[in-house]
């Protein structure tokens, strides 16, 4: 199944459903991530995603959670196009299961805040935060609109990670009631939500995302689906960028650079690793400006 975004409105609420498998696991592999850090940057990533698709084209958004667990910063880009990319402070944390069984993601991103940054090219961006609730990434978001941009919304992401630590089944639901929502219509939402299955479990099942939507917004008489967008992880680093990394350190930097005849630079978010030899270097050094290089 590729991943997919499915956006519906049904008599007074707005749902997108997200599959992301194939880009979670890209992400994981991109950073080499053990099962709870993958667990953490999937979510994190679809979550970025589900936020993003309530944006205009050329828009894109920053989800970050800052806190004080082992895992460091969890960070994912993404925008309305279905284009995301995310990282993890240290993939490499290996932590006991918590006491439901499960991969202890609220553990390893510890307390600390979330912060939602939205880009939107007319102007500086924008950033809201709150706490963090639990860690485990879907609360924390559903907290967040709720805290800081005053949205009542819910919020369900699942990542199951194979014992090759791939990405197994990774997807994702974002609903909320729109002003128009009648008490007889959220009645219905909340028990709708009360006994859904997890998203991961749905998925490895083979649902796509407007199954997904379809068994959240049972009973609902008109669901009126609005369109699907194709997703993948994909970064905008390019070797033209970092090259204006490069030439940004200033002169000093880059001839210790050459001193040492040879750079490597890798990207934080793709793990895209690129090389420069000394005489690329020197090159680089001479086609700056003496504006840029001081």
């Amino acid at each position: 199944m590729m991943d997919h975004l499915v956006k519906a409105v049904a008599e007074g609420v707005r749902v997108y459903a997200a599959i992301t498998t194939e880009l979670v696991r890209e992400g994981i592999s991109r950073h080499d991530c053990y099962p709870v850090a993958g667990a953490a940057l999937g979510r994190t990533m679809t979550g970025a995603i589900l936020l993003a698709a309530n944006l205009k084209n050329k828009e894109a958004i920053t989800v970050k959670f800052r806190g004080d667990g082992p895992l460091g910063t969890v960070t994912a880009d993404a925008s309305p196009e279905g284009i995301v990319r995310g990282y993890v402070g240290n993939p490499h944390v290996e932590l006991p299961l918590n006491q439901q069984g499960k991969l202890d993601v609220g553990g390893a991103v510890g307390k600390g805040f979330v912060s939602v940054t939205r880009f939107t090219g007319l102007g500086e961006p924008v950033t809201g935060s709150c706490e963090i609730a639990d860690g485990e990434i879907a609360n924390d978001l559903t907290n967040y609109l709720f805290a800081s941009e005053q949205t009542p919304s819910s919020v369900g992401l699942g990542v199951l990670i194979g014992k090759d630590f791939s990405a197994l089944a990774a997807g994702g639901f974002f609903i909320q009631p729109l002003p128009d929502a009648t008490e007889e219509t959220l009645s219905r939402l909340e028990e709708n939500l009360s006994r859904v299955a997890s998203v991961s479990g749905m998925i490895a099942e083979g649902m796509d995302a407007k199954a997904i939507i379809a068994e959240l917004l049972q009973g609902f008489r008109r669901v009126e689906y609005l369109g699907t967008t194709g997703l993948s992880f994909r970064c905008q680093c390019s070797r033209k960028r970092i090259e204006e990394v490069l030439l940004s350190m200033g002169k000093k930097a880059l001839e210790s650079l050459i001193e040492d005849g040879h750079a490597e630079v890798c990207c934080h978010f793709c793990g895209e690793k690129y090389q420069f030899s000394e005489a690329e270097l020197a090159a680089l050094l001479q086609a700056g400006s003496d504006e840029v290089l001081i």
